[in-house]
């Protein structure tokens, strides 16, 4: 078993950060050229949602089965806990929280990970994958703080 905790800074709200990071749309976009998902469904995620879907590294290595298990989400405390297998995988356990900072918001993504022997080398695509997904994030998220401005700006935000 290996474990691996990753912390990303979000110039954002935490609740935006929250609704992005849960979000399956959001995923597919953040992953693009990473890895791709056949049968992932759309929206956000949810408390016991099972998910079984095909993926494919990099779009060019031939899909394989994997599953998920959303075992806590927590919209109020910002907690998402799942329990995922397969693609070599037998158990990948993942924690996501997020907190406000006075400077907007930090996402915390901790992975349990057992793989058996081959555990440190999904470690380091867990270490990999998921620094690979805060930069999409940033640039969803000034997308969405620009669209919002822009809202507000033209008046049919007010109140």
């Amino acid at each position: 078993m290996k474990t691996v905790i990753l912390e990303h800074e979000y110039a954002a709200p935490a609740k935006e950060v929250w609704a992005l990071a849960t979000d399956l749309d959001a995923l597919k976009e953040i992953m693009k050229g990473v890895v791709t998902f056949e049968g992932l469904p759309s929206g956000r995620v949810h408390q016991g949602q099972k998910i079984t879907v095909q993926v494919s590294l990099f779009g060019k290595l031939p899909p394989q089965p994997y599953f998920m298990e959303v075992l806590e989400y927590d919209d109020k405390a910002m907690i998402l806990r799942s329990f995922e297998k397969g693609a070599g995988v037998k158990a990948w356990c993942h924690t996501l929280t997020v907190e406000p900072q006075p400077s907007g918001s930090r996402l915390r993504d901790v992975i349990e990970i057992d793989a058996g022997w081959m555990s440190w080398a999904f470690a380091l695509w867990a270490r990999f994958l998921y620094r690979k997904r805060h930069e999409p994030r940033v640039r969803m998220l000034a997308d969405m703080q620009a669209k919002q401005a822009a809202t507000d700006l033209d008046g049919s935000n007010l109140r």
